[in-house]
C-alpha cells in the first residue's frame, strides 16, 4: 500500500545530526549532501510512483523518495548495490542526503530495492511510461524556475556506453545460443542429438571458441554448429515456440545465417550482418555500431543543455537513451517536441552529425535554429560558387521567398511545377558578371534566354545550415564544446560500461546519473555564490592585516630586531634567529 513520506519535514529534536557541533553541522548543510536534499530528494513527486503499489489494505511501501534517492546516489558515485546499502546504513552524510537524521531508523532489507526496480520495468513495458523521465522533467523544471535559468538556448551531445555484456564473437554467440535451446528439449529429443550436442556441451562457449584458430576453420565450425542450430528449431518449433529462449535464438539464426532453396545453412558474410543484430543473448536490446573506426556494442545517450552566456548555472534539461545504431539526428527530431513543451527551446548548437533532411523538417516545425559545429560530406568547392553562397529568406514554413546572389542580385523564389523551387536572375546582369561563367550555380537555360537556378527544398535547408556553420565560425563562439563535460559527468561513475543490461534499466540508471550530473551542478554554484559573498570581507582582513604587519609589533620586530640581527633573512639561520626571538619576547 503506498503512503507518501513526510517524516523528513519535520527532524527530531535529538539525533545524530543535531548533536553535532554547529560548524559541522553547517559543513553538512553546505556539502552535496544538503544540496541533494534540498534540490533532488525534496523535489521527487512520489506521488507519480503510486501505481507500484496495490491500493488493499496492507503494509506501508518503503517511502519512494528514499528509494529513487538511492538509485540516483548510486548513479552518481558509481556505487555496486552492496556498497549502495552500506552506505544508506553507516554514512550519515548519505542519510542527511536522504532526510535521515538518525542512523537507527527507516532500515529495509536491500531487496526492497530489487523489488523496487523490478516494478519499475514492469510498469514501464505494461504501460508504456517512463517514470524516471517524467520525475527527471518534473524536478529539472522546478529547478530551472527556482535558479531562473534560460532555456532558450540549448546544446546537444551524444555517447556511445556499453550495457554488462561480453565482448564475444560470432562463434560463441551462437554455440551459447545452441547449448541454450538444448535445455528445452525432452529426455528422447537430448538422446536423439546426443552426439551432435557432445561437442557443444563438453566446453563452456568461451573454451569452445578460443581453440578455433583462424578464419577458415572459424567458418566450417559455423557452419556446423548452425546446421545443428536449424535441426533443433525445426523440432522443437511444436512444442517450445512460445518460449523466451525459442525465440531468442532463432533471431540469432536469422541474423547469423541464411537457407538456401535446399534449406541448406548458409554462413552470412559480416558485412552482410545488420547492425540491430542480436549481440547478447543477455540484452536483446543492445546493438553494434561503427563509429569513428571503432566498432561498439551497446547503446548510446542523448542529453540536452543550457548554454546560454546569461546563465550563472547550466542544467540538463533531458536525456534519451536507445540502441546505439539510432542515428543522432533521428535522436533530434524524437528530443525536439519533448524540449519544445518543456522549455522555450529557440536555438540549438550540435556537432555534425545532427543534420538530415528529416531533422530539417522537425527544425522548421517547431521554430528551432541548429547550429553545427561541423558538417556532414565533402565541403563544397571554395572556387566554385555554392547554393550557401547565396542567401534566401523564407517564410513561417521554411520555403525560401527571395534569393540573393553573391554579387547582389535580388530576385523572388518561386515554386516549381514538380518539385522544389527556381529563382530567374537578369539575363544582362549574369552575362556581364564575370563570375557567370565558370564559378556560378546559374545556367543559361538552352531552349529560353533566361538565367535560371534551380534547387530543392533539401537544398535549401543544407543550404541555411551551412550558412550558419560559416557565421559559428567566424564569430569563434564555440557554445556547443562545454557539453562534452556534461557527457562525461554521466558516463564517469560508470567507466564507460554499465553493470547492467536492458535499455528499460539502462535508461534509469543513465536518468539517474544525469539527476545527480545536475546536483553537482548546483553545489559548484552555491560554492560560487558563497565565495562571492566571502570575497569583500576577506579583502578587508587582509589589509587589516597588512596595516597591522606595517605599524604593529611585527613591523617593529622586522624593523628593529630582525634586520639588524640578519639583514637578508634569507637563510635557516636567519629563521632560526627570529623565532626564538619571538619565543623569548611572546612565550617566556
Amino acid at each position: 500500500m503506498f503512503r507518501k513520506n513526510k517524516a523528513h519535514l519535520q527532524p527530531p529534536l535529538f539525533s545524530e545530526v543535531q548533536s553535532l557541533p554547529n560548524k559541522v553541522r553547517r559543513r553538512l548543510e553546505e556539502s552535496w549532501a544538503g544540496v541533494f536534499y534540498q534540490e533532488c530528494f525534496r523535489r521527487i513527486n512520489e506521488e507519480n510512483f503510486a501505481v507500484l503499489y496495490t491500493d488493499k489494505a496492507s503494509r506501508p511501501n518503503v517511502p519512494v523518495n528514499i528509494l529513487v534517492g538511492l538509485e540516483c546516489l548510486k548513479a552518481g558515485f558509481g556505487w555496486s548495490d552492496e556498497e549502495m546499502y552500506d552506505q544508506f546504513l553507516y554514512n550519515i552524510q548519505v542519510r542527511y542526503a536522504l532526510g535521515l537524521n538518525e542512523l537507527n531508523s527507516s532500515h529495509f532489507d536491500l531487496r526492497t530495492v530489487y523489488n523496487f526496480r523490478r516494478r519499475l520495468s514492469q510498469y514501464r513495458q505494461e504501460a508504456d511510461i517512463d517514470l524516471m523521465a517524467n520525475l527527471f522533467a518534473e524536478m529539472t523544471g522546478e529547478q530551472v524556475a527556482a535558479f531562473k535559468v534560460r532555456t532558450g538556448m540549448q546544446r546537444m551531445d551524444s555517447s556511445q556506453i556499453s550495457s554488462d555484456i561480453a565482448d564475444i564473437s560470432r562463434l560463441q554467440l551462437v554455440v551459447e545460443g545452441l547449448v541454450r535451446l538444448s535445455g528445452l528439449l525432452d529426455e528422447n529429443q537430448r538422446a536423439n542429438y546426443e552426439a551432435q550436442l557432445a561437442p557443444y556441451l563438453k566446453y563452456k562457449p568461451q573454451q569452445y571458441a578460443y581453440q578455433v584458430k583462424g578464419r577458415i576453420e572459424t567458418q566450417n565450425h559455423l557452419q556446423e554448429a548452425g546446421t545443428v542450430l536449424a535441426q533443433l528449431l525445426a523440432d522443437l518449433a511444436d512444442s517450445a515456440a512460445e518460449a523466451e529462449t525459442y525465440q531468442l535464438v532463432a533471431r540469432l539464426f536469422d541474423d547469423n545465417f541464411n537457407l538456401s532453396t535446399t534449406d541448406a545453412v548458409v554462413v552470412k558474410a559480416n558485412n552482410e550482418i545488420a547492425s540491430g543484430a542480436l549481440q547478447s543473448l543477455s540484452d536483446r536490446e543492445a546493438t553494434f555500431r561503427r563509429k569513428g573506426g571503432e566498432g561498439y556494442k551497446g547503446y548510446v545517450f542523448n542529453i540536452s543543455q543550457t548554454c546560454d552566456p546569461a546563465n550563472e548555472l547550466q542544467l540538463i534539461t533531458h536525456i534519451q537513451t536507445a540502441p546505439n545504431n539510432v542515428d543522432d539526428a533521428t535522436l533530434l527530431v524524437d528530443a525536439l517536441p519533448i524540449l519544445t513543451q518543456q522549455t522555450e527551446l529557440d536555438t540549438l548548437y550540435s556537432d555534425g552529425g545532427y543534420g538530415s533532411p528529416d531533422a530539417d523538417q522537425a527544425l522548421q516545425k517547431h521554430g528551432v535554429d541548429l547550429h553545427q559545429t561541423g558538417l556532414r560530406g565533402n565541403a563544397p568547392d571554395p572556387d566554385y560558387f555554392c547554393l550557401a553562397d547565396f542567401q534566401m529568406s523564407y517564410d513561417e514554413e521554411g520555403r525560401p521567398t527571395y534569393i540573393a546572389c553573391p554579387k547582389g542580385q535580388i530576385v523572388p523564389v518561386l515554386p516549381a511545377r514538380k518539385t522544389g523551387f527556381f529563382a530567374r536572375f537578369d539575363t544582362a546582369r549574369c552575362l556581364a558578371c564575370p563570375a557567370f561563367q565558370g564559378i556560378c550555380r546559374v545556367r543559361l537555360l538552352k531552349t529560353k534566354d533566361i538565367c535560371q537556378l534551380n534547387f530543392t527544398q533539401e537544398q535549401a535547408f543544407w543550404a541555411r545550415r551551412r550558412r550558419r556553420y560559416r557565421q559559428l565560425k567566424a564569430d569563434k563562439r564555440d557554445l556547443r564544446a562545454a557539453v562534452e563535460a556534461a557527457v562525461r559527468t554521466i558516463k564517469h561513475p560508470f567507466r564507460g560500461k554499465l553493470p547492467i543490461r536492458g535499455i528499460a534499466r539502462v535508461s534509469d540508471l543513465l536518468t539517474a546519473s544525469a539527476i545527480m550530473a545536475n546536483v553537482r551542478s548546483i553545489l559548484r554554484y552555491h560554492k560560487r555564490k558563497r565565495r562571492a559573498e566571502t570575497a569583500p570581507q576577506v579583502q578587508e582582513l587582509q589589509q587589516e592585516f597588512k596595516k597591522n604587519t606595517a605599524t604593529g609589533w611585527a613591523g617593529l620586530f622586522l624593523s628593529h630586531l630582525a634586520q639588524p640581527i640578519y639583514p637578508t633573512g634569507s637563510t635557516m639561520f636567519g629563521i632560526c634567529v627570529m623565532f626564538q626571538l619571538l619565543k623569548f619576547l611572546f612565550f617566556q
